[in-house]
């Protein structure tokens, strides 16, 4: 059993059906993806003593096995450029993810260094009725809200795939290099659509996967958030 499997049924033994996002990017990074560094702080002091460690500035999100949506709960903090900063974050989460879910585990917060600014995109996992694992991708933001400029495969995908879902969503000019700005890693991204259909088909357990935002940069590309709900 390799440590992608471990960690699954260990949430599995303790009832639960969506993965935290540490465990879920360790999953992830197990699979050769590209997740960015999160580190569980258990205290304010911590989260300080982690924050000087990685560097300015951070985020601070609510680290809650009970807490999937963070953001609405106002348990995320981002841009944290020094220790009063992170101290004010930190108590700021913990009053607000308290009045909100009184009853959630809080297991403290995730500490992580503020990811360079990149090209967002989305790549999602869901279990269709009829057809079984789809994936898709798209970009992220307001893109996907707003537009729904995504492509969709029905899993397993091949790299040939890939390529085409990248190239046919309207934003693809956007992964080009549109208007002098820095083209993404093309090749990085068709990686990681391979790598997520070959997770998926590995642990047919998956009901739902979601790398949003995924950072896509001129030489790489990097998960910043993760999520991963088993059936």
């Amino acid at each position: 059993m390799n440590n992608a499997e471990k960690i699954i049924q260990g949430v599995r033994q303790q009832g639960r059906m969506v993965l935290t996002e540490i465990e879920a990017k360790q999953v992830f990074s197990a699979a050769g993806i590209p997740v960015t560094e999160t580190i569980l702080a258990a205290s304010k002091k911590e989260a300080v003593a982690i924050s000087e460690k990685i560097g300015f500035p951070v985020v601070l999100k609510i680290a809650s096995p009970d807490i999937t949506h963070k953001t609405d709960a106002g348990g995320v903090k981002i841009g944290l450029k020094n220790k009063t900063d992170v101290n004010k974050a930190y108590a700021e989460i913990m009053a607000s993810v308290r009045s909100v879910y009184p009853k959630a585990k809080i297991e403290g917060v995730t500490v992580q260094a503020v990811a360079r600014p990149g090209i967002e995109i989305i790549i999602g996992v869901f279990k269709d009725p009829q057809f079984g694992p789809v994936i898709m991708f798209g970009l992220g933001g307001i893109f996907v809200e707003v537009l729904k400029d995504v492509a969709f495969r029905i899993i397993p995908i091949v790299r040939r795939d890939a390529a085409e879902m990248i190239k046919e969503i309207k934003g693809y000019s956007l992964l080009n290099g549109y208007r002098g700005h820095e083209p993404a890693d093309i090749p990085a991204l068709e990686s990681i659509l391979l790598k997520v259909s070959d997770f998926v088909e590995k642990n047919p357990g998956i009901k739902e996967i979601d790398l949003n935002p995924v950072f896509a940069y001129k030489d790489s590309a990097v998960a910043v958030d993760a999520r991963i709900v088993l059936e």
